[in-house]
């Protein structure tokens, strides 16, 4: 059902005619691939429960006389009904909620079009495609254990308890050792660049640490506990204990799957969530103001020039009634470079000793430019000298631009003055550079390595629709004054505009995040069921011997109670504790999109964290009922 949808809302025609059709594609595109991967691993978790359950009843039919050639045949009609059932249904019921799917997202990117009833050919044929192959070797697996097992042993596979495990002392080091360097990695990291590399890595090592965290560390601790003869030899602590080391190895896993699936859930969610919610705050961060305009030339413009676009600007927008709260002009030279030390030079990407980290900008302004850009002045410089503005300690006294070398008059950190300075912050910073000289005259040397940016700003009012509209005459001026201006490019960038560009982005990872994150509570759900289910079964006997042998039955239930809140409370708190280690590399991630918000995602985080739980906590419940009836047969 699931993979259908993403697949059929993937291939949407009316999707595929939006202006941020290719972002969004290549969103849902990768949604389609996760959705994939993991109904096949759910299906292979799903197929081992019951494929333990119906061991006896294979046994059974083997040693009535069954071949294990007619066991391949009733196991392979079950295969083929099963798909049949389940892709008639879950196509059916895909097909139904597609349309309730795409009005879903229409409605997060703010698109009004009707969305009419759409059957997906192709996302039929793959599901069904994918679907038959995970059936099939579902099917090999199952008939290749049968295959091999002795008979007596099938008889008995059911009842097959696991022997208490031994600690792996080895692993379980490797295991906190894992999720350490994994939480060291987050909470270090110190910029975009650095996050964005390093995530996978942290992600990897902390699933790896959580897995070996339940399974060998668990145990440690476990016996730790059996080891402290007063803790464990009241009659509750020894019968949970005692319990849960008896087949810790299963156990275990399904913890940690929980515990992973709900670390998935909740990243998922809140930083979706948040970035969707921060849409305007985004906006603002990357587009500090309202229209920007960016005209590049082979020449230093002239005082008359500058004063006579801008006049005709500023005309045209009283025109249309706008009403202007700031208008702001400078210009700079911005080039590609690489710097090692104090010696920068163009960045040649032909070079196979240059790294793509190490591609850094060099931004070049007059004293006057940089205080019409900053709002601060700065003390005059000194004919020959430059001023350096870095965002890192800049120790050197004298600084080589392009085999020339100037003497540095004055080194200052520029956070305090640089408007937007938040998203530079977090950037790979040892690479940004200001570097300011007196005047033109100081900066002519210059043009022969690069183009003057002459930058026009704008605060106005308006509807979305209207800073457009105005946009777009701001557009046609320029093309009207090329010649006149003596400009090559001239480029318009409206706030207004990329509005709608956000919206399909953000609210696309929104539909994403909240269809992998159902996706997941789901698995989550159902994986929960399971080891309730499968453990009520492997505990009833237990439970049933103790209370024969004289064992009140009060004491039993608070026993069944402990270790039920025990397992309960595991997953969901290492997942939170995940979470919260990861805040800083998922806070600098949010700042790729201009999200700087920190208050915005601590709450959203918050928020997750408690619905989530109490989701978690009714689920925990409803299926403890079912481990109870059992257990208690």
């Amino acid at each position: 059902m699931m993979f259908y949808i993403m697949r059929a809302v993937q291939g949407s025609t009316g999707i595929a005619s939006m202006r941020g059709a290719g972002i969004l594609s290549i969103v849902l595109t990768m949604g389609l691939v996760v959705v994939g991967i993991c109904a096949s691993i759910f299906l292979f978790y799903t197929n081992s429960f019951v494929m333990k359950r119906r061991r006896k009843e294979l046994g059974v039919y083997n040693i009535l006389g069954m071949e294990k050639k007619h066991i391949a045949k009733i196991m392979a009609w079950e295969s083929v009904i099963l798909y049949a059932f389940s892709m008639c249904g879950g196509l059916i019921i895909g097909i139904i909620f597609h349309k309730l799917a795409v009005m879903f997202l229409y409605r997060l990117i703010g698109v009004s079009e009707s969305v009419p009833f759409y059957i997906s050919k192709w996302g039929c044929l793959q599901t069904a495609q994918l679907f038959g192959i995970i059936y099939l070797i579902m099917f090999l697996y199952n008939f290749l254990q049968v295959k091999l097992a002795d008979p007596i042993a099938l008889l008995h596979g059911s009842n097959a308890g696991e022997q208490e495990p031994k600690v792996k002392w080895i692993s379980a080091v490797i295991g906190i050792v894992c999720i350490l360097v994994g939480y060291y990695l987050a909470l270090t990291v110190s910029n975009v660049v650095n996050a964005v590399n390093l995530l996978f890595i942290a992600v990897i090592l902390v699933i790896a640490g959580t897995y070996e965290l339940f399974i060998s560390v668990s145990i440690a601790l476990l016996k730790i506990l059996k080891r402290n003869k007063p803790y464990y030899y009241q009659t509750t602590h020894f019968i949970t204990v005692s319990g849960m080391l008896y087949r810790m190895k299963r156990n275990a896993v399904g913890l940690a799957n929980i515990c992973v699936l709900s670390t998935m859930v909740l990243v998922i969610i809140a930083t979706t969530v948040c970035l969707y919610v921060g849409l305007e705050d985004s906006l603002k961060t990357n587009f500090p103001k309202e229209i920007s305009s960016t005209l590049y030339l082979n020449h230093i413009p002239n005082a008359s020039d500058k004063t006579y676009l801008v006049e005709q600007i500023v005309a045209a927008g009283e025109e249309q009634g706008r009403k202007l709260t700031e208008v702001s002009e400078y210009s700079n030279i911005m080039i590609v470079t690489h710097r090692t030390g104090n010696i920068v030079e163009h960045y040649d990407n032909t070079n196979d000793s240059y790294s793509f980290m190490e591609m850094g900008m060099l931004y070049l302004m007059t004293r006057t430019e940089y205080e019409k850009f900053t709002g601060h002045s700065l003390p005059t410089i000194p004919q020959g000298s430059v001023m350096v503005i870095s965002p890192v300690l800049f120790e050197e006294k004298t600084i080589v631009l392009f085999g020339v070398e100037y003497p540095i008059a004055e080194i200052m950190d520029f956070s305090a003055d640089f408007p937007n300075k938040g998203v530079q912050n977090y950037l790979d910073t040892q690479q940004i550079l200001y570097v300011i000289v007196e005047d033109d005259n100081a900066l002519t040397p210059f043009l022969v390595e690069s183009q003057v940016h002459y930058h026009i700003e704008i605060e106005t009012d308006g509807t979305l629709k209207e800073k457009k509209i105005y946009a777009s005459t701001i557009q046609e001026i320029l093309k009207t004054h090329k010649e006149k201006l003596g400009f090559e490019i001239g480029m318009v960038t409206a706030r207004a505009e990329q509005h709608d560009i956000y919206m399909e982005m953000i609210g696309g990872f929104l539909f994403l995040g909240l269809f992998l994150g159902s996706m997941f509570l789901m698995i989550t759900v159902l994986i929960i069921y399971y080891k309730q289910i499968s453990e009520g079964f492997e505990d009833r006997e237990r439970f049933a011997i103790m209370t024969k042998v004289g064992m009140e039955r009060s004491v039993v239930k608070a026993a069944i109670n402990t270790q039920v809140r025990t397992v309960f409370c595991l997953p969901i708190t290492v997942a939170i504790i995940h979470l919260i280690m990861a805040f800083p590399m998922l806070k600098i991630i949010l700042f790729l999109f201009g999200l700087m918000n920190t208050l915005l995602f601590i709450e959203c985080l918050t928020a997750t964290i408690a619905v989530f739980t109490v989701i978690y906590f009714i689920v925990f419940k409803l299926t403890s009922l079912s481990y109870y009836k059992i257990v208690y047969q």
